[in-house]
């Protein structure tokens, strides 16, 4: 196509700006796609995961238009509505031959260029042939957003070992705490406890699923998990929240023979002090899962189509690319939302 594009260039926290760069050219086995809405995460407010990569084009949760197929690509074509997930990793190495596919080697490798918030980026051979789906007609782009972090969610759940029955507790209850609360009940937890300082965020946990609500400030957070679940913790805790404290509380609260699954990592460099005997004495574990792989996002795709989930109740804001500080701002500071959806091409952009 040729020309230039605007894209939301990320150099630290506090400085993301709108630039012109190219729009992608892509080889015949290649898309190009039409951004028309892009998830922001909150991971990307890591900001000592991502200053090391700066600058760099914002965006890895995009749902879009194709608006050119390479002429070897017979899988799809111009006009798909689709969406397609960041990374792909290599099937037959060995860490995916053992079910980690996320840590391929060439996982990281295989990022959408140049990014997702940006009016368009091309995906490759790869992408198209693992990654890439067909969204219907009635399925909402800023809703297909969600598919790859609680892709997320729904890996984290596959590895955290929830039994039928369990009691499942939730440390922060932003919009990925939200998502393990909304489908731990398909992966047949009982109780679900939300953990978070925030009584709007509780309240929203309630709305996706929880039955009871935990606020640290306010009262004794082990004594009411004991009073509503017979006198035990939890069974699965799972900790959003990346603070070596956060994941501190998190053992605490998980009882004996119980699990804890760390879903966001503290910064690098942190260290945790723990107790083996303590570890071992309590049968405890500690899982994690790193991003989501093409399973997990087909996974979730068919309760999305299903319509097992709700997931645009996790929705709070909407913005154009101009809007991308004022977005970031709301992601840092919390509050009153969980969910920003960006729309490269304006919010009212259908083709």
């Amino acid at each position: 196509m040729g020309g230039t594009m605007k894209a939301a260039m990320y150099y630290n926290n506090k400085d993301i700006r709108i630039e012109e760069v190219p729009i992608p050219e892509i080889d015949g086995d290649e898309i190009l796609v039409k951004t028309i809405a892009c998830g922001l995460c909150g991971g990307e407010a890591m900001e000592w995961y991502h200053i090391k990569r700066a600058p760099k084009v914002m965006g890895h949760e995009p749902a879009g238009i194709i608006a050119k197929a390479g002429r070897d690509v017979k899988k799809f074509k111009e006009g798909d509505r689709v969406f397609v997930n960041h990374h792909v990793p290599r099937l037959n190495s060995h860490q995916s031959l053992r079910g980690h596919f996320t840590k391929d080697d060439s996982y990281k490798n295989s990022e959408l260029k140049p990014g997702g918030m940006c009016e368009y980026f091309k995906a490759s051979a790869a992408h198209v042939e693992n990654g890439t789906f067909l969204l219907p007609g009635w399925m909402d782009y800023g809703t297909a957003t969600l598919l790859e972090p609680w892709g997320c969610v729904l890996g984290g759940l596959k590895v955290s070992g929830i039994r039928p029955g369990d009691t499942v507790a939730v440390v922060g209850c932003g919009f990925m705490g939200q998502g393990f609360i909304h489908l731990s009940r398909l992966f047949g937890a009982g109780l679900v406890f939300a953990c978070d300082l925030s009584d709007w965020r509780l309240n929203k946990a309630l709305e996706m699923g929880a039955t009871a609500t935990l606020n640290p400030e306010k009262e004794d957070i082990i004594q009411k998990m004991r009073d509503l679940n017979d006198g035990r913790k939890a069974d699965v805790v799972i900790m959003t929240v990346p603070s070596i404290k956060t994941l501190e509380q998190a053992i605490q609260m998980a009882e004996t023979g119980g699990t804890v699954h760390m879903n966001a990592p503290p910064p690098a460099g942190q260290v945790l002090n723990l107790i083996p005997a303590d570890l071992y004495d309590r049968e405890m574990g500690i899982t994690t899962k790193y991003s989501a792989d093409q399973f997990d996002i087909y996974q979730l795709f068919r309760l999305f189509l299903a319509k097992r989930l709700e997931p645009e109740k996790a929705i709070t804001h909407k913005f154009e690319l101009d809007g991308i500080n004022e977005a970031f701002s709301l992601l840092i500071k919390g509050g009153q939302s969980l969910k920003s959806v960006i729309y490269p091409n304006g919010i009212n952009a259908v083709s």
